[in-house]
């Protein structure tokens, strides 16, 4: 691919599209630090939501529901810096590593995404440079000024999960993700087994390995940062009501466990 195919083609973020992330508490204290990769449902206007109609943009395919304002309301509770993505996992999935086949899905839960067929290495290289690789500058950025200022970081990637995939209803409350560092992971599922009404995935309803998955092996095993990726499932945190309360209880939980996290650094 040639750098004239890229400048070819129109632009793909206009004056009238959102930024492409927002940063929460950006002077926090805490240690946590919160990351919302699939928080956002938008699609650049010149897209025309890829040709999809709403309702598929706002099914469990186009965003995770519900984890955009309990990332909120949990980074203010805990005074932790926290970043939501904007834009649609199915214009470009900030969770993806740059060569994987659901970087850019062409079929995402057996809806075709006419916007994503048949696009050129220079439309892929386009969405790429317009929305993954800014996204991830700024994480990284954060990143290395807490490293270079000496402070310590507990890196949470907050997730939702759709209740019911492929016709099978999903039993968990939450599930804990993790790959090879197991330090934050199994504290945490543990401490939420212990709240006695949950029902807590290990590694369910999915894994994180370095072929499927971004956050967790570049920005957490990395960097040798403590870590762990949390699932919600989504009717749970549909509405405000539900997500203030995931954040009170996490905000409790995280609290509680971080002179032992911090240990582990």
């Amino acid at each position: 691919m040639a750098d004239a195919d890229l400048r070819a083609l129109p632009a793909l973020l206009g004056a009238d599209d959102p930024a492409i992330f927002s940063v929460h508490r950006a002077q926090g204290a805490s240690p946590f630090l919160l990351l919302a990769d699939h928080a956002g449902q938008q699609v650049p206007r010149a897209l025309a939501d890829l040709g999809l109609p709403q309702a598929e943009l706002d099914r469990h395919i186009g965003w995770d529901i519900g984890i955009g304002g309990t990332t909120r309301a949990l980074a203010e509770r805990l005074d932790a810096w926290a970043i939501e993505q904007t834009y649609s996992r199915l214009l470009i999935d900030c969770n993806r590593p740059l060569v994987s086949p659901t970087l850019i899905p062409e079929v995402s839960d057996h809806t075709l995404v006419p916007g994503n067929a048949g696009l050129s290495p220079a439309q892929r290289q386009q969405r790429i440079d317009a929305i993954h690789a800014p996204y991830h500058a700024r994480i990284d950025a954060e990143l290395d000024a807490r490293r270079d200022a000496g402070r310590p970081t507990l890196l949470v990637m907050m997730h939702s999960f759709t209740p019911v995939m492929n016709g099978m209803q999903r039993p968990w409350h939450a599930g804990v993700l993790y790959h090879q560092d197991t330090r934050f992971a199994h504290a945490l599922l543990q401490a939420l087994r212990d709240e006695g009404d949950l029902v807590v995935g290990d590694n369910e309803p999915y894994s994180v390995n370095s072929s499927s998955d971004y956050a967790v092996p570049v920005h957490g095993e990395g960097r040798g940062l403590v870590h762990v990726e949390l699932e919600i499932r989504q009717d749970l945190i549909a509405d405000a009501a539900g997500q203030q309360a995931w954040a009170e209880r996490l905000a409790r939980i995280f609290s509680a466990l971080q002179p032992q996290l911090l240990a582990f650094g």
